[in-house]
């Protein structure tokens, strides 16, 4: 991808921990540099404080903040992936999409709209929520860009509920009501580290009907992590991707800090390691939800959902041996 003329040849990257100790500062995502400061960007990191969806525990408005904060210790080269993403492309924190913290379908508008304004100027977008109810418009938005796209979503639930009390728009049915505006496509679409009770079994054959095939988290604890990455590449091919995470897909020893916490999950560890599996497919885009830090302990969620969004980053560098790290920092 060829520089454009409002992005900087050579990537800034984040702030130099040798010279600013990483206490110090306002807490960008990993330190990065504000997108107000690059012009253009290859990715945005933007947060969408927003969880009038919920319909359990708030207070995943606060999660970007909470993510931010515990993102400074995070260091240029990925060894894991073989990659430094800040130095292989410009990525910078764009701050939040700020929505209506009242009423529920001005919010949705105002969500979409906001990413539309942010694709001015960022290639792609990595957004930081917020509840779940956010990947409705983000969807919407990214498909007047590549039309129907894979979706792949982590998480403790379906999401393809389709209402409580009535609304139709909350954050266990944002993938429901994708699917039926045709958001996603329904052949490579994917729910993995799904468990718990459900309403009835209904459940899963509406989801499938809706698009969606499933790893559970227990196909991951009898197969392996590796099976189920072998199903998830399988699943999506080569369509465009994006990838939505709620973090309550892992333990609830691994992520306290969420709403509506499940037992039986998946390890950080796995997480991490099937995201580093996704490198080479085409991702457009993607969301890391449900981190609420009043239920956290010493940052063990926003912890693992930092790290999540680098890993992320990662993935979605250009290439795997990209060089020159856009910082001086260790």
């Amino acid at each position: 991808m060829q520089p454009s003329e409002n992005r900087p040849s050579t990537p800034r990257g984040p702030v130099d921990a040798s010279a600013v100790p990483r206490f110090a500062g306002i807490a960008t995502f990993a330190r990065l540099p504000r997108l107000d400061e690059v012009g253009r960007a290859d990715i945005a990191v933007a947060g969408v404080p927003f969880d009038s969806g919920v319909s359990y525990r708030p207070g995943a408005r606060f999660g970007p903040s909470h993510v931010r904060e515990a993102s400074r210790l995070l260091r240029p080269y990925n060894p894991a992936q073989d990659v430094f993403p800040f130095g292989a492309q410009q990525v910078a924190d764009a701050g939040d999409i700020v929505a209506n913290p009242f009423d529920l379908e001005e919010a949705v508008a105002d969500i979409e709209a906001g990413s539309r304004a942010l694709h001015e100027s960022a290639d792609r977008i990595v957004v930081i929520g917020g509840d779940h109810t956010i990947a409705l418009p983000l969807l919407r938005d990214i498909a007047k860009k590549h039309g129907p796209v894979a979706v792949l979503h982590f998480d403790a639930h379906l999401d393809t509920w389709d209402t409580y009390f009535g609304a139709p728009i909350t954050h266990g049915t944002p993938f429901r009501r994708a699917s039926e505006e045709g958001l996603i496509d329904l052949t490579a679409s994917m729910h993995v580290g799904t468990r718990g009770p459900l309403y009835d079994k209904q459940d899963l054959v509406d989801d499938e009907r809706l698009g969606f095939a499933v790893v559970t988290s227990e196909f991951v604890e009898e197969h392996g992590v590796a099976a189920a990455i072998e199903r998830m590449r399988a699943r999506i091919g080569s369509a465009p991707l994006y990838i939505s995470i709620d973090i309550d897909v892992l333990d609830p020893s691994h992520a306290p800090g969420t709403g509506t916490p499940e037992a039986g999950g998946l390890t950080s560890r796995e997480l991490l390691r099937m995201l580093r599996a996704l490198s080479d497919l085409q991702i457009v885009g993607a969301d890391v939800v449900e981190v609420a830090p009043a239920y956290d302990h010493a940052q063990l969620t926003a912890i693992a959902a930092s790290h999540v969004v680098y890993e992320l980053l990662s993935a979605m560098a250009p290439t795997a041996d990209a060089s020159g790290d856009g910082s001086a920092d260790a």
